[in-house]
């Protein structure tokens, strides 16, 4: 007959400690474990996701005095019109970030919402295969997925957008023990801007670097939130209109401009203008950046998410934080302007804002020649 081990009652009540408290510890070192795998990202996007149905167009233009350009499409009602060429892809300015961060090498995630149809499906299977984790992307069964159809014509485009389950991000999905990462990147439209302020505050008690790249509707309806947030930004990315609405000093007066948020931010502050380049400033110097030839003008969607996130990208692969952000060096700039211009020129070559984000390989490869030589001026602030 086998052996029976029998404890006494003293050692059997000893033993079932010992196993609770095992199961215990067990429990607790499976959390920590769990939360140091989390805190592993090197940088999450934050902002929205759309599916994008971009139709190149030869419609009619007449002049328009009141749209931005000056021009608009002369559209009959009731009619069937023909489109030249149709293209799908996926959008938004988290998914566009969190694609560049990705192709750079680094550790990351998208935070944002779709819907549960088929769209959504589909960011989820790009973001997986270009290597974004998405274990903090939402799906909600209340809303479809954000969908922009856009109409392109000589290099430029015109938006129909339905901001969708992207414009319902909000406080009661925010899961914070999930978003401690080195990096956040933050781009928020619509409804969603009311998390910035909690996000922020969370950021600064966690000593989480923060780029954020406002959208138009977010500088229109909440400019002093992004004012009074300055002090706790490492890097801030604006077009000239954005810039001066920000202010509310016209960018005829730039370095007025300049001087104004310098003495708001302790970070680096970057405007672009389109095809005249950039210009940065670190709080001691202003570099005036130009752009990198393009091949082809394509389409310009999704530059300034290109611009805004390959210069983070570089940031977070040389260490550079909010602590550390003082000690950035002249050429940590320009190596930073050279990532972000390149990646920009390579987007508005192709269509869509994600098919030409450029790997950290294609980068280094031309580094000896086409994206060597960027023309940059500097001058003390």
């Amino acid at each position: 007959m086998p052996q029976v081990t029998r404890f006494r009652p003293k050692e059997q009540k000893l033993f079932v400690w010992l196993e609770s408290s095992f199961l215990f510890f067990l429990k607790y070192f499976k959390k920590l474990f769990f939360g140091i795998i989390i805190k592993m990202h090197d940088i999450i996007a934050i902002g929205s996701a759309t599916r994008d149905a971009f139709f190149k167009v030869n419609f009619k233009l007449r002049r328009f005095l009141k749209a931005a350009s000056g021009w608009a499409y002369l559209l009959p009602l009731g009619e069937k019109l023909e489109v030249e060429d149709v293209f799908f892809t996926i959008g938004g300015n988290a998914i566009n970030a969190s694609i560049t961060f990705s192709r750079q090498c680094l550790k990351t995630a998208c935070l944002t919402k779709i819907g549960e149809d088929v769209s959504g499906e589909e960011i989820k299977r790009r973001l997986k295969k270009e290597g974004v984790s998405l274990n903090l992307l939402i799906q909600t069964p209340k809303k479809p997925t954000a969908y922009s159809v856009l109409l392109l014509s000589l290099g430029e485009r015109t938006i129909l957008n339905y901001r969708g389950a992207s414009d319902t991000l909000d406080f009661s999905d925010l899961d914070f023990e999930k978003l401690k990462s080195r990096w956040w990147y933050i781009s928020l439209t619509g409804s969603s801007i009311k998390i910035f302020q909690k996000l922020i505050k969370f950021a600064s008690k966690n000593n989480i670097s923060v780029a954020v790249n406002p959208s138009g509707y977010h500088l229109r309806h909440r400019p002093q939130e992004i004012l009074n947030s300055l002090k706790d930004i490492t890097f801030l990315v604006l077009n000239e209109e954005e810039a001066a609405t920000l202010t509310g000093i016209s960018f005829k007066k730039e370095k007025e401009v300049f001087k104004k948020l310098d003495k708001l931010m302790p970070g680096i502050l970057a405007v672009t203008n389109g095809k005249k380049g950039a210009t940065i400033s670190d709080g001691r110097f202003v570099y005036k950046i130009a752009t990198f030839a393009e091949k082809k003008l394509v389409d310009r969607t999704g530059a300034g998410d290109a611009f805004g996130s390959g210069f983070t990208a570089f940031l977070v692969q040389k260490g550079f934080n909010r602590f550390n952000i003082s000690q950035l060096k002249p050429e940590d700039v320009i190596g930073a302007a050279q990532l972000a211009s390149a990646n920009a020129t390579s987007v508005v070559e192709k269509m869509g804002a994600t098919e030409g984000i450029l790997t950290k390989k294609e980068f280094q490869n031309f580094k000896n020649s086409r994206w060597k030589n960027l023309k940059i001026k500097i001058k003390p602030l």
